[in-house]
């Protein structure tokens, strides 16, 4: 098996577990303030870690399936 592809794997599976994280019912900042119900507040801390982090691994997951279709072709 190729390592793009196992790397590949890894990323979806890693940007599953970052969106899942994001779902706004269950935000990391709802948890710390009430602020949240009203629809509109900036992201802070470990929320907005992920939601960079999530942005990163989508754009570095494309790239990688770009690569592969360049290199299986």
């Amino acid at each position: 098996m190729k390592l793009s592809l196992v790397i590949q794997i890894l990323l979806s599976l890693i940007l599953i577990v970052l969106v899942t994280l994001q779902s706004k019912e269950t935000s990391l900042g709802s948890g710390f303030s009430s602020v949240t119900q009203s629809g509109l507040h900036t992201k802070r801390g470990p929320e907005k870690m992920i939601y960079l982090a999530t942005i990163i691994v989508a754009i570095v997951f494309v790239i990688f399936s770009f690569l592969n279709i360049a290199i299986w072709k």
